[in-house]
């Protein structure tokens, strides 16, 4: 990306990312992942972007009004298996959505701690919070590729079509790595890069808060992964996310080059020798 002083840093993408969640969070609504709601007769509700990744009804009826706002690219949920009185950590957490259905899994023996950047996610996931009474959730203030988090806390780490927004992806997976206990696990939906994009693609600052331009392949996740430590990584692209991917930028074609996928991997439990 570059604009007319030259080419952004990693603070402007925070910056673009930032504001377009803010308008999400103040307007309530969305035109496709994390695109502010356009208002168009077209829109999808934000119920059914979430069907379309893998929602249930009962997992929609399941949180507050609010909580969702149709900004995932899958259903992280569904592969973190998780078990009562495991601590979860949700990376960019917007609304809450996908803590209050980690704490319904945990119970009240568990604990879910969902991190976000912008203020007015936050305001918003805390006021959700108190709705329901979610007393084993909490939301803090931070960026990703610095988690306000301890060594060894989590036992599982989910995100949903978060990480293609930071401008540091590498250093997000050595964060993660950082805050799981030995023998955790991450369990992320996010989009992929699956060919070469052409140049106006990449250099579209509304792709790129629309969780497109900034997609990582399936190449680079594996290799930053392998870097720090994972183990058993697996990723697996949603080749029929793009049917719904293509609505997220009519007539642009992004379908071709992007792809929901669910990535999974484990952090080892390592023993002393000797």
């Amino acid at each position: 990306m570059s604009g007319c002083c030259g080419p952004k840093t990693d603070d402007d993408v925070r910056k673009d990312v930032s504001e377009s969640y803010a308008k999400i969070a103040n307007s309530g609504g969305n035109a496709g992942c994390c695109l502010p709601a356009t208002g168009g007769a077209d829109t999808p509700s934000a119920e059914e972007f979430a069907k379309n990744f893998g929602y249930s009804e009962e997992e929609l009826a399941a949180v507050p009004d609010g909580a969702n706002m149709g900004l995932g690219c899958g259903n992280p949920s569904a592969i973190a298996a998780m078990q009562s009185g495991e601590t979860v950590v949700d990376l960019g957490s917007g609304g809450g959505f996908d803590c209050f259905l980690s704490a319904k899994q945990v119970g009240t023996a568990g604990q879910v701690i969902g991190v976000d950047m912008t203020p007015d996610m936050l305001r918003k996931a805390r006021d959700n919070a108190q709705k329901i009474g979610a007393d084993n959730v909490e939301f803090r203030l931070g960026e990703i590729e610095n988690l306000p988090i301890a060594d060894n806390t989590a036992d599982v780490i989910i995100s949903n079509c978060v990480i293609n927004l930071s401008p540091r992806k590498d250093r997000v997976i050595e964060e993660s790595y950082r805050v799981l206990k030995p023998g955790g696990r991450v369990a992320i939906s996010d989009v992929v890069q699956t060919h070469d994009m052409p140049q106006d693609i990449q250099e579209d600052t509304e792709l790129l808060c629309g969780c497109v331009s900034g997609a990582a392949s399936v190449e680079d996740l594996t290799n930053w992964l392998e870097a720090v430590g994972f183990v058993d990584i697996n990723i697996d692209v949603k080749e029929e996310s793009r049917e719904y991917i293509k609505d997220w930028a009519p007539g642009r074609g992004i379908e071709q080059y992007v792809a929901s996928a669910s990535i999974e991997a484990i952090k080892p439990n390592k023993k002393c020798c000797g």
